[in-house]
């Protein structure tokens, strides 16, 4: 998290506030998206870009610098910003700013995390980049009618988080997902007007039921499916994922993985038990999804060394090492791809982007050791990509859709150069292991 500004009151109540909204600073993943993604960035200090349909929207920089930054934002300000999407000129904010969610957040959340962004944060002079957004849509007055169409009023959303759970706990877990949290934002499908298609486990089963591709990375269900969604995962697996971004089940990567390292890996046992509990009451949205049954067939194959696929063949060459002939990995340093939600998921653009561009997942306060997986963009063509894919979605049971050659030639041309998702406190100390034979390491080989 940004580190304590130098002009911070010295009062304890003061003091108080400023932990209390660094914790909200936390939970809301503040810092995930006003931070620039290279290495050594600033601290919410913008520049972090989201590539749209019709352009490339920048964050901007939210220190409380009052030239560059909100320091001249009055609280009201601050809060009309954050829960209706407004800022002080009157204009609109682009829903990139997930304003629908945080539109639930407490009166005393906010008051905390202003006071935090205002004491607690140094202040930094810097222009974030500016706006490409084509032309009709860098208009802003559009956006006012988006938000009284799609956007609650804060007075409807704090009536929703307020209803009725069956304990406090599921309270505080529906609050921190559907809220601060706004998971929705990712993992729930929009409409053609980009607005979330519901805003909560009140609206119907296509809340958090998985969402469109992010940055090229497509968020799965977080709903109760036995194979693409959480259904086979335990309330212990989902908070060992928020605090860690590893478990034996999966590792977090992309826009996820900045989540965890950002926000998550702060929060409280108790709360992050809370949104695992909460999350697990939701049903599946699709509900005649099989649960995944194990099949040894392709480990039998790829154990074989005969009359091999080129799938295979590729498999063994470039990620056996790691994740073994059986497809379980070496969880939780290397994820296993058999039984993986992501790698059975309907859109196959999370396999084939970290096939490409590979992804790193960074060390936690609980997991203090990086992982790097390479990416085979330079050794592999279009058509072995699709073929190593399609491997790895249809072996160990996985039973997924092929990939086509052409699913890879759009991705690999929308995919800038790889830079790694830096973050402003990494740790030079803390161990980082690139997995891949050819970069070195050599896990055990299977002995089955």
């Amino acid at each position: 998290m940004p580190a304590t500004a130098t002009h911070a009151p010295a009062d304890p109540a003061t003091q108080d506030l400023i932990t209390k909204g660094r914790y909200v600073a936390a939970a809301a993943d503040c810092a995930a998206c006003h931070t620039a993604p290279a290495p050594g960035s600033a601290p919410l200090a913008g520049g972090y870009p989201f590539a749209l349909p019709f352009g490339t929207l920048y964050a901007s920089n939210i220190t409380p610098d009052p030239a560059y930054g909100i320091g001249k934002w009055t609280e009201a300000q601050f809060v009309r910003a954050i829960r209706e999407g407004v800022r002080p000129d009157g204009t609109s904010l682009y829903p990139v700013m997930p304003y629908p969610s945080y539109a639930r957040m407490t009166d005393a959340d906010l008051h905390a995390l202003y006071v935090y962004i205002m004491h607690g944060v140094q202040p930094v002079a810097q222009a974030p980049q500016a706006n490409t957004i084509r032309w009709p849509f860098s208009l802003r007055f559009p956006l006012t009618l988006w938000r009284w169409m799609f956007a609650p009023s804060p007075e409807a959303a704090r009536a929703s988080a307020e209803r009725s759970f069956a304990s406090p706990e599921l309270a505080r877990g529906a609050y921190l997902v559907e809220g601060p949290g706004h998971c929705g934002a990712c993992h729930t499908a929009r409409g053609m007007a980009m607005q979330e298609r519901a805003l909560t486990a009140q609206d119907g089963p296509r809340y958090l039921a998985g969402g469109a591709a992010v940055d090229d990375w497509t968020p799965p269900s977080l709903r109760g499916e036995p194979r693409t969604g959480l259904g086979a995962w335990s309330e212990a697996d989902l908070t060992a994922f928020l605090r860690t971004g590893r478990t034996t089940r999966g590792s977090a990567f992309g826009t996820m993985e900045m989540a965890v390292h950002h926000g998550t890996q702060y929060l409280t046992d108790d709360d992050l038990t809370a949104m695992a509990r909460y999350l697990k009451t939701l049903p599946p949205a699709d509900t005649k999804e099989q649960p995944w049954q194990a099949d040894s067939a392709a480990s039998r194959a790829l154990l074989s060394g005969s009359r091999l696929t080129q799938g295979q063949k590729l498999y063994l060459d470039n990620c056996a090492a790691c994740h073994r002939s059986t497809g379980a990995g070496y969880a939780p340093a290397f994820p296993p791809l058999a039984g993986n939600p992501v790698v059975m998921n309907r859109a196959p653009d999370s396999i084939i982007h970290i096939i490409l561009h590979g992804a790193t997942l960074h060390g936690t306060d609980a997991a203090p050791s990086a992982f790097t997986m390479p990416g085979f963009a330079s050794r592999l063509t279009d058509a072995q990509v699709a073929a190593l894919a399609t491997f790895i979605r249809q072996a160990w049971g996985n039973n997924a859709p092929a990939v086509n050659d052409m699913a890879v030639t759009r991705m690999r041309k929308t995919l800038a150069p790889p830079s790694p998702h830096g973050s402003p406190e990494e740790n030079p100390e803390k161990n980082t292991v690139t997995g891949g034979a050819e970069n070195g390491i050599h896990p055990p080989t299977d002995a089955e």
